[in-house]
């Protein structure tokens, strides 16, 4: 089963390096979306600094929604998904590979970049670790919680505007938690709850997320 689901996941990750247009998408749609703020709002560097951490966060929360309903559309549109579904391998074992795949090749790289837009958003130097932490954390639950999303609309064409509308009020635990470890760090208070509180909601994600998708994907396929 471990190695089925490793080979699930060094395939989605070897397909989106291949083709590479839907990381690209999203990081490029990361680095646009935070760095129009400092054209907006001018060389107000102490406006930016209040602002930074929430605007980063925001932005990785979109970004993250721009590859969610190809989760589970091309194995739908090739016939995988339907022997996934047919295979005596667990789906929820699947679903959480591809969930893990997404987290790689999406959020990951979001991670990687987000110190150099704190940069550009005046990101107190005591926030950079802080940030690199809670995205850590908490972006696995929003990979869990889209991959819901992504089975629900997986047979609907043109769904990623009820993706969104799904999924989105559901980030805004993470949001929080992980808006708020940061400034608690910034601010030099103890952000031991915040941070154990996104690790909780993640883990949460974790559990429940596989059994809902694949329910979700037995009915939409029947």
């Amino acid at each position: 089963m471990i190695k089925l689901a490793l080979s699930i996941i060094m395939r989605d990750v070897s397909l989106s390096l291949r083709h590479g247009s839907a990381t690209t998408m999203v990081v490029g749609f990361f680095i646009i979306v935070v760095s129009m703020f400092p054209f907006a709002i001018g060389p107000e560097q102490n406006i930016l600094q209040r602002i930074s951490v929430g605007v980063i966060w925001v932005a990785a929360l979109l970004s993250c929604l721009l590859s969610l309903d190809r989760m589970f559309q091309t194995d739908y549109e090739d016939g995988s998904l339907d022997q996934f579904v047919l295979s005596p391998v667990p789906l929820e074992l699947v679903v959480v590979a591809k969930s893990i795949a997404h987290w790689l090749t999406t959020s990951l790289p979001l991670i990687v970049i987000a110190p150099i837009l704190g940069i550009m958003m005046n990101l107190p130097n005591e926030g950079f670790l802080p940030l690199i932490y809670t995205m850590l954390i908490g972006t696995p639950a929003l990979s869990f919680i889209g991959g819901i999303g992504a089975s629900l609309t997986v047979t609907l064409r043109r769904g990623g505007v009820l993706l969104s509308l799904l999924i989105l009020p559901l980030y805004i635990p993470v949001l929080i938690f992980g808006v708020l470890a940061v400034k608690a760090s910034i601010g030099g208070y103890d952000a031991t709850s915040h941070y154990l509180l996104l690790l909780g909601f993640t883990l949460f994600s974790a559990a429940i997320a596989p059994w809902a998708a694949a329910a979700a994907i037995r009915s939409g396929l029947e």
